[in-house]
């Protein structure tokens, strides 16, 4: 069997095309404009696919195909949001290989035992709400969906307002569904299967990711009149908390990964001394015990750094999941639909956090990597060859047709 590759280009490009930036790029974040654009463009094609379209109240939107049982279905998802000035493959490219997978199946007339679902979660970026994977998180239980509503962007907006402003506050219950399995594609957004000169990859699992977000109070001053002796300078803090975090990842070893990526200072000014920074940690590492390590390490960097300048600070750990294996079952059936697909493949870990995360808790999941050129992803350069795409779309195919079943 084999997926319309010219469709899925077209389809890749259209998409693409909503929230695309100047240099071929994609910025489309969570329940903005652009963001309506692309869910409206996703459930009219869901549609003219014969899927049957539900949304709940996180706004995660739900096309099923139906099977030949009263049986829980084989879900494939992922999300159409993306980063600020991100890539066009990030996220999208799931689901409209699991667009083509529903395509292919109407095409070949083929029925199935179990029902085969199309997932969209809103926010997985976690670039306008925070945190990451929201929607799937408030599906899988371990986010209050209070909570979830009231998170704000950096403008004070509230989640669920912007929900309803763009007509996606759907009023299906956001809860646990049953699933036979749930299946994700995604590109690889490191480099280990381009250098190995593969087409697909067969995740295993996820590593364990934890958020923090510290706030140092200092004393703003004009940059000009005031003695260094009397400065209280949050920025210089976080200078030294910031090279604190990566020295962590070198201490520890292994494959910890530390990052501080957003830096929000005040006033931001040339001629004034910084009275106040707001920055982010995130952490990551196959073992949860490495990860509590590495945070035991984070409170003597940031209150050492704070005592030597003179200023306060407030240290809040508010995202953790833990590593997550994936169904055994799920992953044997990806790696026999890889093997029949043709494709060079090798099982992997991935590195980024995914819906399929969540799904976990709930049910069966497992995922299908395909590579990113140069291991580039969160950018404008983010690329996947087609050929490469076509290996992975067939690889998602074959095993959502395992999983389902032939009726």
């Amino acid at each position: 069997m084999k997926i319309d590759r010219r469709r899925l280009e077209q389809s890749i490009e259209e998409l693409g095309r909503i929230g695309q930036t100047p240099r071929g790029g994609l910025t489309r974040l969570a329940l903005t404009d652009e963001d309506k654009r692309g869910r409206d463009w996703m459930v009219a094609r869901m549609r003219e696919a014969g899927l049957s379209v539900t949304v709940d109240q996180m706004g995660n939107i739900f096309g099923q195909r139906a099977g030949e049982a009263a049986l829980p279905p084989v879900i494939m998802g992922s999300h159409v949001d993306s980063v600020p000035t991100g890539g066009r493959y990030d996220g999208q490219l799931g689901v409209l290989c699991g667009l083509e997978v529903i395509r292919t199946l109407n095409d070949e007339q083929i029925r199935t035992r179990h029902p085969v679902t199309l997932a969209i979660f809103t926010n997985e970026e976690g670039a306008r709400f925070q945190p990451a994977m929201i929607a799937s998180g408030v599906m899988a239980g371990k986010i209050a969906l209070e909570d979830a509503y009231n998170a704000r962007d950096k403008d004070g907006i509230r989640l669920v307002d912007e929900l309803e402003r763009i007509g996606y506050l759907g009023a299906e219950p956001c809860v646990a569904r049953p699933f036979r399995a749930y299946l994700e594609l995604h590109i690889e957004q490191g480099p280990l299967l381009e250098e190995d000169g593969l087409a697909v990859g067969v995740v295993e699992g996820i590593v364990a990711i934890a958020w923090s977000r510290l706030t140092i109070h200092g004393v703003q001053d004009h940059a000009g009149p005031t003695p260094m002796r009397i400065r209280h300078d949050a920025l210089v803090a976080a200078a030294e908390v910031v090279a604190g975090v990566r020295r962590i990842a070198s201490e520890i070893g292994g494959d910890l990964v530390t990052t501080v990526g957003n830096l929000v200072v005040t006033p931001n000014i040339v001629n004034a001394i910084p009275g106040r920074v707001t920055l982010s940690i995130d952490m990551r590492d196959p073992r949860d015990a490495t990860l509590d390590r590495a945070r035991d390490r984070l409170e003597p960097i940031v209150r050492d750094a704070c005592e030597r300048e003179g200023v306060r600070y407030e240290l809040e750990h508010y995202w953790r999941v833990p590593s997550t294996p994936f169904d055994r079952d799920v992953v044997n059936a990806v790696a026999r639909a890889a093997k029949a697909a043709g494709a060079r493949h090798r099982r992997i870990r991935s590195g980024a956090g995914h819906d399929a995360q969540y799904m976990a808790a709930i049910g069966p999941a497992g995922m299908v990597f395909v590579p990113s050129r140069d291991g580039r992803s969160h950018c404008e350069e983010e690329f996947t060859p087609i050929g490469d795409i076509d290996y992975g779309a067939r690889t998602l195919l074959l095993a959502a047709l395992d999983l389902a079943g032939r009726a």
